[in-house]
């Protein structure tokens, strides 16, 4: 048989492969041989840098595990200093604080400053020696020697404060306080404290020691509203900073630590002890001799007295941090930083919002156990007339119009009713005033006692917290109260409320805080026919020059149709009742419509009036700073009494407008001019019983009435009457923890106590 041959091509494709496959075997042999003779000479390479023993457990060990440490330091360094550097963003970050501001009234009178105007004009070297030296004295003896964070300093003031049991030293340098008034805030937490580090040794790396002593010497908060060394020195000594003395760069560089305590036109005394522990600081760091510092001691600064000029400060921070932010608007190309602002402010109605709040606290506040009020007046445009936000400013910078949340009770309620009205309802609604649940919640009445079949306008008049819970419900649908509740929450975001509003049962009866500011303005809806705006302090900015920059009525956000105007008069109909024959009748104005709703909280810890006229809106909060109950104090109290001293005086002089819904208004009855009514009308109108500590009974007071209680109950059982059959008295405290009925558990595990029922 004839061989067949395979073809010359796979004879070839096959000697191919055995010549790759032969190749590779030879490469990895050769390399494999390689990296052992390599491997192999390596070996006897360190071999001769071995180190056993003692030798190896005390350096080469140590090394190790500190270059490993150190490595994994390096990261978490740059993982904590990525937040940092985020602050340094802005290319204009020099700029960025340098933001001065003259504020004028809304006719045009300086009411006040703020802001950082940047002084070249003085250089350091301009400065007095004895200021310079009292500062870094003070502040910072090491500063020309640390690389921005004074380790020998922040250890110091560690063990210093230990041994004394709290803050007795401070152990930022000048570069870390700089780095916090440039990029931070002053809350304190480890978070920012990190990022001060940091910010720190960036400033030292981009600025020279001068430049950072400088800045900080222009740019610190020095009590009074002024910044920077210069402009204190003009505010409390009215001289250039070229010009103070050892006493007065003494007290001056004292301020850098508590501008607000050691004020010297709050408490010249503080400022003074402060200045002589400063100067004590000179003698301590061989800045100066004992001898040098006695003229000061004996001669201290004397301030200028500042104590009569009513600057409304807490108005002016409000319109400052709004003017900071519509600056950010503006183009990236404006570089202007000097303005003047006319605001909205009334200066007349503004000092009787003080002194009505101040008279009120002084009279009443010890017997209600109130020591904070906050108000807000404001046009029907947003703009605000007058704000309140504390007793005294110089005792305490925290607004308690603005930033403090706080919960309204029964003044919420408006928007519930109003959200019934957008859902098919009519101020003559009925609702049965009954028992009702929600889960394990159930809300109670004033006195634990029910009216039966009520209209909208008796539920809002008699402030009823069983109808509006009724009203959520209804709202719900099908869909539940949760839908319901939302409903509501809507509502109030048109209105203007943004504060958070969680949804809770509770909601619909005021459990949830909102804002002073916020709430005030958010009522103008109603006389506004349904329009609802935005709070403001700026009319107009223009810069130094006089150049019109922006303007509210122009730039500014415009009016946004929150409800229909018939639903805005039918709610404001329904409101005059509260203040004609409800629970604000302290509150009503001769000649002039009014209306409103009072408020107050679980345990009398917020008392509140919200109310309007057609041509204002005004909220008055009183309470406390920690959350203390007052002594009874009620929403138709000291709250509605200063709403009308305030509203007197910002009605004066101006043409009455009309509500809708409620008309213009009529003359309150006056009563009989007898002797006694006179003296009645001479006393206060603010208590018809001045509250005190409970009276005490003796042993047999005490029997007698039990037996009288006990004769009571009797009669009652045999006349077959019930409580429950009592009549509804006026409003009552409408917050949440009100309506808990006893034993109820909240969220946070506190059991919560109804309170004793009382009128408002």
């Amino acid at each position: 048989m004839r061989q067949i041959l395979p073809p010359q091509w796979t004879t070839k494709l096959r000697n191919f492969f055995l010549d790759l496959d032969a190749r590779i075997d030879s490469t990895l042999f050769s390399s494999g041989r390689g990296l052992r003779e390599l491997y192999e000479r390596y070996s006897t390479f360190m071999d001769n840098f071995y180190v056993g023993r003692w030798k190896r457990w005390v350096f080469i060990e140590p090394l190790s595990e500190a270059a490993t440490m150190g490595l994994g330091g390096m990261v978490v360094l740059l993982a904590l200093a990525i937040p940092a550097f985020r602050e340094t963003a802005d290319d204009d970050w020099l700029k960025k604080s340098d933001l001065a501001v003259t504020f004028l009234d809304r006719y045009g009178n300086p009411i006040g400053s703020r802001g950082i105007k940047h002084n070249d004009s003085i250089p350091l070297e301009d400065f007095p020696d004895v200021l310079i030296k009292a500062t870094l004295a003070t502040e910072d003896r090491r500063f020309y020697d640390h690389f921005g964070i004074d380790i020998a300093g922040t250890a110091r003031a560690l063990v210093t404060n230990a041994q004394a049991g709290g803050v007795r030293q401070g152990g930022s340098s000048i570069t870390q306080q700089l780095a916090k008034n440039l990029f931070l805030n002053n809350e304190r937490t480890i978070e920012r404290k990190i990022k001060e580090a940091f910010l720190a040794i960036w400033l030292e790396h981009r600025l020279s020691k001068n430049e950072i002593l400088k800045l900080y010497l222009d740019r610190a908060y020095m009590g009074g509203g002024t910044f920077g060394v210069d402009g204190a020195a003009h505010f409390y000594f009215n001289k250039s900073a070229r010009d103070v003395n050892l006493a007065e760069a003494a007290m001056l560089a004292g301020l850098f630590k508590a501008p607000t305590k050691y004020a010297p036109h709050i408490n010249l005394p503080a400022a003074r002890a402060r200045a002589n522990v400063v100067l004590d600081n000179l003698v301590d760091a061989g800045f100066m001799t004992e001898g040098q510092v006695f003229g000061a001691r004996r001669n201290p600064a004397v301030a200028v007295d500042r104590r009569d000029e009513n600057s409304p400060n807490y108005y002016l921070d409000w319109a400052f941090d709004e003017m900071r932010r519509l600056v950010d608007t503006f183009p990236k190309s404006y570089t202007e930083r000097v303005f003047v602002v006319r605001t909205a402010i009334d200066m007349n109605v503004q000092r009787a919002a003080e002194e009505a709040v101040e008279n009120q606290l002084r009279q009443f506040g010890r017997d209600y156990h109130a020591t904070q009020a906050a108000t807000v007046v404001s046009d029907l445009d947003g703009g605000v007339r007058a704000m309140v936000g504390g007793r005294d400013y110089g005792a305490s910078q925290f607004n308690r119009a603005t930033d403090a949340y706080r919960q309204p009770g029964s003044s919420f309620k408006p928007y519930v009713y109003t959200t019934a009205l957008l859902n098919g309802f009519t101020p003559n609604s009925k609702i049965v005033d009954g028992p009702v649940c929600i889960g394990n919640w159930c809300p109670q009445n004033y006195g634990h006692s029910y009216s039966g079949s009520v209209t909208l306008t008796q539920a809002i008049t008699r402030s009823i917290n069983v109808v509006p819970v009724k009203l959520s419900i209804a709202l719900g649908g099908k869909e539940g109260p949760k839908a319901g509740r939302a409903k509501i929450v809507e509502v109030a975001r048109r209105f203007g409320l943004k504060a958070p509003l969680p949804d809770t049962p509770s909601l619909p009866i005021g459990s949830d805080e909102v804002t002073v500011v916020e709430h005030a303005v958010a009522y103008a809806t109603f006389p506004n026919r349904g329009r609802s705006v935005t709070p403001h302090a700026v009319l107009e900015v223009r810069t130094g020059a006089g150049d019109l920059v922006w303007r509210w009525d122009r730039d500014g956000p415009q009016p946004r149709q929150a409800i229909p105007a018939s639903v805005a008069a039918d709610m404001a109909g329904m409101m005059s009742h509260v203040v004609s024959e409800g629970t604000a009748r302290r509150a009503a104005l001769d000649g002039i419509p009014t209306a409103g709703k009072t408020g107050t909280t679980n345990a009398y810890r917020d008392a509140w009036f919200v109310g309007y006229t057609g041509n204002f809106t005004c909220a008055v909060w009183y309470g406390n700073d920690d959350y203390s109950p007052t002594n009874r104090m009620t929403g138709g109290s000291l709250p509605a009494q200063t709403w009308h001293d305030i509203m007197v005086a910002a009605h004066q002089g101006v043409e009455v407008r009309e509500i809708p819904g409620v008309g213009m208004g009529q003359k309150l009855p006056k009563e009989p001019a007898t002797q006694a009514n006179a003296a009645a009308n001479a006393a206060p109108k603010i208590l018809e019983t001045k509250p005190g500590p409970p009276p005490v009974l003796t042993k047999r007071g005490a029997d007698i009435l039990v037996r009288v209680e006990k004769m009571l109950d009797d009669a009652a059982r045999t006349l077959g009457k019930t409580s429950s059959n009592a009549p509804a008295k006026s409003d009552k405290p409408s917050s949440s923890a009100l309506a808990f009925p006893e034993n109820y558990v909240t969220a946070a595990g506190d059991q919560a106590a109804a309170p004793t029922p009382r009128k408002n």
